[in-house]
């Protein structure tokens, strides 16, 4: 009898990996199992054209596995038992790239309308002296570290001060290197010389094209994996300042409403929500106010407490 497109459609998908990666796409019905596999696992969709991203992404995978086609791959990946490798199929499509201090903005305000008023807050007695910072997608380090620096030169531990950064991320290979927290020495020029003196070791010998985080660093950020899109987080309490910047473009808007969702929960009653400057909230959550661009606070928190600061950040975009 013969064979309908559909059931030739899933014979091509055993044809050799490097065919397929010659072709730069997948038969159609092979193609839809992944993104839908890929959207159950991290809420991140690729579109018909990530198809000759996906098997170049996987092609290295293969090969390591000993298999011979996306298909073979994919009936892995669907076995109960492979909760793993579903996990290192979603750090090898996704990008993990970022600096140090990126988007300075949101450093300034901090600096400039939100530490001032946190140590009012201690000196009257109104705060405790003890911040919780979530980087919630840290990729390879460098956002969390980031905040250690500012956290520590502010709200010194000599002075009393407890500082708690939790960085958090999907890929268990950005987080491994995270936790390395070595880097190349061309990095050093994203931070404030300050910073780089205080916080930074510079390799020497065959070393010295890389630089180390300090161990006052080390002190105060700690890793987990997390994955943002499960319907709950191994996360406890909640924090002055969530940083989840550049990884809501991932997602599409449902996505984008649970991840949020599901942040807000660990948001203190006056903290802060920090979001990429490509990235709109808009109406996705509305227990949330804009204070600033990309930056957001609950909607029943004090609305007079960043009444200024909302008109400063408003003219610097």
């Amino acid at each position: 009898m013969p064979r309908g497109p559909r059931e030739r459609e899933e014979d091509n998908a055993d044809a050799p990996l490097l065919e397929l990666q010659g072709r730069g796409s997948l038969p159609p019905v092979l193609f839809g199992k992944f993104q839908k596999l890929i959207y159950q696992e991290a809420g991140i969709w690729l579109g018909e054209h990530k198809q000759a991203l996906l098997t170049g992404r996987l092609a290295r995978r293969l090969r390591l596995l000993g298999l011979n086609s996306m298909r073979e791959y994919f009936q892995l990946l669907t076995q109960p038992d492979q909760q793993h490798e579903r996990a290192v199929m979603i750090d090898c499509i996704t990008t993990n790239e970022t600096n140090f201090f990126r988007e300075p903005r949101h450093f300034e305000f901090l600096e400039k309308q939100v530490f001032p008023r946190w140590h009012q807050e201690a000196a009257a007695s109104r705060r405790p002296m003890r911040l919780r910072v979530w980087s919630a997608g840290c990729s390879s380090g460098e956002e969390p570290y980031s905040l250690a620096m500012l956290l520590l030169k502010w709200f010194p531990e000599a002075q009393g001060w407890e500082i708690e950064v939790l960085a958090t991320d999907i890929s268990t290979r950005v987080l491994e290197k995270a936790r390395a927290a070595i880097y190349p020495i061309e990095k050093a020029k994203d931070i404030p010389q300050q910073y780089l003196r205080a916080y930074m070791l510079k390799g020497r010998g065959e070393h010295k094209n890389v630089m180390k985080v300090g161990p006052e660093l080390h002190r105060v950020v700690r890793f987990a994996r997390v994955n943002l899109h499960a319907d709950s987080y191994p996360v406890v309490g909640c924090f002055d300042l969530i940083f989840c910047r550049n990884v809501l473009i991932y997602f599409d808007q449902k996505s984008k409403e649970k991840v949020i969702a599901g942040i807000v929960q660990h948001l203190s009653p006056m903290g802060l929500l920090f979001v990429g400057h490509s990235e709109h909230l808009g109406s996705i959550v509305p227990t949330l106010r804009t204070v600033a661009p990309t930056i957001h606070a609950l909607a029943d928190a004090q609305p007079s407490t960043f009444a200024a600061s909302a008109g400063h950040a408003g003219s610097a975009s």
